[in-house]
């Protein structure tokens, strides 16, 4: 049994969440944090009795931990169903609040702009081990991963890597986005990912594209760019008190204009060839 799905959309919501009071916790996907961040600081100077905490973890947490009741909302790029079990994601409910595309990051001494699938799939599987090897500067690869937890691997691991798991490089491994993009900007060679509202201003970090398709929400909704995913919120059951306005502002056609300024899509833009791609 899936999780059941909210039937509260972007632009169905009502947005007036003025004079709410009460603690909303939230934790989960580090792709997803920056627009909650942003929610959160926009709902509280709206609703100053109010507190909403804001966290990471990546998206295994997070549904874990709504799950088990210790948070109110748990962030993931994921359905519930993929990482808990039938009973725990009966449970909850989907509000699904934008979608995020992931794009491979580099060092820029790595001297690769261009990767095709075939080629990422071996640089992310270890079987090339020098960007000289697929066109590059002569510089040692080297993966600065993600946990089994994230929701990011698995978005980029099933579209981008085709199903093939990734090498795992324990002692740079980490699913604060912010952290790897700063770990791609100082260790010469390295590759990663990071989803594109990390990629807004100048990381400097050097963006790849996958058979000479950029990462960009433009490619995502015309179908041509595939590495994506939708973003959910879910909650144990139906939300009430400050989490419920929290998510009616979430999904109010008034904040669904802040969406993409930040680097985040709206499903209601995805063509039909681009939701062919995510046909189960």
């Amino acid at each position: 049994m899936l999780a059941i799905v909210t039937v509260c959309v972007i632009g169905s919501c009502e947005a007036d969440t003025k004079g709410v009071s009460g603690t909303v916790n939230i934790a989960g996907s580090s792709a997803l944090l920056p627009l909650a961040q942003s929610a959160a600081k926009t709902f509280m100077d709206k609703n100053p009795d109010s507190v909403i905490n804001t966290n990471g973890g990546g998206s295994g947490q997070g549904l874990q931990q709504v799950s088990d009741g210790t948070i109110d909302i748990g962030d993931s790029d994921l359905l519930a169903d993929e990482k808990l079990d039938k009973k725990s994601a009966s449970k909850l409910v989907d509000h699904q609040v934008a979608i995020t595309a992931i794009a491979p990051i580099i060092n820029k001494d790595a001297g690769v702009k261009i990767l095709t699938t075939e080629q990422l799939i071996k640089v992310f599987t270890g079987k090339v081990t020098n960007w000289k090897q697929v066109g590059g500067n002569d510089r040692q690869i080297v993966l600065v991963s993600r946990p089994s937890s994230s929701g990011t691997r698995a978005t980029f691991e099933q579209y981008a890597l085709k199903k093939h798991a990734s090498q795992s490089n324990q002692s740079l491994e980490t699913d604060d986005s912010g952290t790897l993009i700063q770990m791609i900007q100082s260790v010469s060679g390295s590759i990663g990912y990071v989803a594109l509202s990390y990629l807004t201003g100048d990381p400097q970090v050097g963006i790849v594209s996958i058979n000479g398709v950029k990462p960009s929400l433009k490619n995502v909704y015309n179908g041509k760019y595939t590495v994506w995913s939708y973003e959910h919120m879910y909650t144990k059951g139906q939300p009430k008190g400050a989490a419920k306005a929290f998510l009616q502002q979430m999904l109010s056609e008034e904040y669904g204009k802040k969406i993409e300024a930040m680097g985040y899509g709206i499903a209601s833009k995805l063509t039909a060839a681009a939701k062919a791609t995510h046909t189960k």
